[in-house]
């Protein structure tokens, strides 16, 4: 049986990902790139080969063995700009796509990013709701999931995943949200009755596995979300009970703290320098971010485990276990 390739190993998602296709006995192969920290991947069994996705000679001549993909990688970093987020986020995915159809593989599972929805007017949102990326990367994960649709309506069997929110043991992105909770420091942007959905680590790795082998999931799009969305302001609530600290009781007003964040990215992007604030975490408090995961329920019978309040609190015990707060 050929084996099965999952880029973005050493990811957060990828990981995980490698971690539950290992677990089940399945030979799995990871494209990393040089200096990459593979151990816990090669503890696992995987096999890492060195493999730059923007390279298209590179790619396809690590493809003769590969019988299934689950495409994670994506380039994210805060200061890029557009040509370098689609020189993975595109580019490195159509390479990955001509490979994987020349190789003839049985399926291709292209992770995107509900982010190319944008904020949601009327949450929540489903698959078919308009796109309307707000940034680089979004623009780029948008692209590429367009360009990954066009190779499976024209014959290669694939999939699109789009994740809602990740979090769980192992995440660091919501560390900014734990942290100044559980010190007493964390103050609300704005009226906190926005909307936004998390996803438990484990019920993601299980849609994603969904559509590698559900015949439903070929030529669609999914959302792969938590069982429900919440307020802002109750999510934060909900962190403190599982840190079983007080609820943050100070709140600022959003446009001040808005307009400071976009002067801060002004002043400092010239300069390579990575600012104290910047837009696209302050609008967390602003857009909504809900999401339908119907669709995935109906069609590959997905059905998320983990309850908010469990996944937090799993994740508090974790951060607290690696020194984190």
């Amino acid at each position: 049986m050929k084996k099965i390739l999952v880029t973005g190993a050493t990811g957060f998602t990828g990981t995980a990902l490698c971690r539950a296709l290992a677990e089940g006995g399945r030979e799995v192969v990871a494209f990393v790139r040089p200096g990459s920290r593979t151990a816990a991947l090669q503890d696992l069994g995987v096999e890492c080969r060195v493999v730059d996705i923007k390279d298209p000679g590179a790619v396809a001549g690590n493809f003769s063995d590969i019988g299934l993909v689950y495409h994670i990688a994506a380039y994210r970093v805060e200061l890029a700009d557009r040509d370098e987020f689609r020189q993975v986020n595109v580019n490195g995915t159509r390479n990955l796509l001509d490979a994987a159809r020349a190789a003839k593989v049985r399926r291709f599972v292209h992770c995107s990013t509900v982010g190319v929805q944008g904020a949601i007017d009327d949450p929540p949102a489903t698959e078919e709701y308009r796109f309307s990326p707000g940034d680089h990367y979004q623009v780029s994960k948008m692209e590429g999931e367009l360009l990954a649709m066009a190779y499976f309506h024209g014959g290669l069997p694939g999939a699109v995943v789009r994740p809602v929110g990740i979090y769980g043991p192992g995440d660091s992105r919501f560390l900014k949200l734990f942290r100044p909770i559980s010190k007493g420091r964390f103050a609300m942007i704005g009226s906190g009755r926005v909307r936004y959905h998390m996803t438990y680590i484990d019920d993601l790795v299980a849609g994603i596995l969904l559509c590698g082998t559900r015949k439903e999931a070929l030529g669609e799009v999914f959302t792969i979300g938590g069982p429900r969305y919440t307020t802002i302001r109750d999510l934060v609530a909900a962190i403190a009970r599982a840190l079983g600290c007080p609820p943050p009781r100070w709140r600022v007003p959003f446009a001040p703290v808005y307009a400071a964040a976009v002067i801060c990215d002004w002043l400092c992007r010239p300069f390579g320098i990575r600012p104290p604030l910047y837009p696209r975490r302050v609008e967390f408090f602003h857009k909504d971010r809900a999401f339908s995961i119907e669709k995935a329920k109906r069609l590959l019978g997905y059905r998320p485990e983990v309850d908010l309040e469990e996944g937090l609190a799993r994740t508090a015990a974790w951060y607290r276990g690696q020194g984190m707060l």
